[in-house]
């Protein structure tokens, strides 16, 4: 039920992405997409019901940690078990490269997404996420 998608996913893929209001204006979630699936730390794990992809996982590491994006199950389909699966997945993915961690980030008013993490018992740490856009000159 679990595969690692290819480049001819995108599609399918990144409407999953938009049908799950998990893409921003200012990421490019095809260039997302294709940034995946070229690295040599990073997949992209999706489910199918025959060949309609039904839920995908973003996942990578940096040697030390894990890192999930883009976890996403058809709004239909969710509730059956299809986003555990893809979860366990991915960590199964980190754990064949001897990741030690696994994190992720979640929007702090996605409640749904929060209650989720929490029910696979992922518990939150203790940090601030600090970013900047590469593509803006530096103050």
């Amino acid at each position: 039920m679990i595969a690692a998608a290819t480049p001819d996913d995108a599609a399918a893929v990144v409407a999953l992405w938009q049908r799950c209001e998990l893409t921003r204006p200012w990421n490019d979630p095809h260039a997302d997409f294709m940034r995946a699936l070229s690295g040599a730390t990073s997949t992209i794990l999706i489910a199918r019901d025959d060949a309609a992809v039904i839920g995908s996982v973003m996942v990578g590491h940096d040697g030390h940690r894990g890192w999930l994006y883009y976890l996403a199950v058809a709004p239909e389909r969710q509730g059956k078990g299809i986003g555990r699966t893809l979860f366990a997945a991915a960590e199964d993915w980190l754990r064949a490269l001897a990741v030690p961690k696994l994190q992720l980030m979640v929007r702090s008013d996605n409640a749904a997404a929060l209650d989720f993490y929490d029910a696979v018992g992922l518990i939150r740490q203790d940090v601030v996420v600090l970013g900047r856009f590469l593509t803006e000159p530096v103050p």
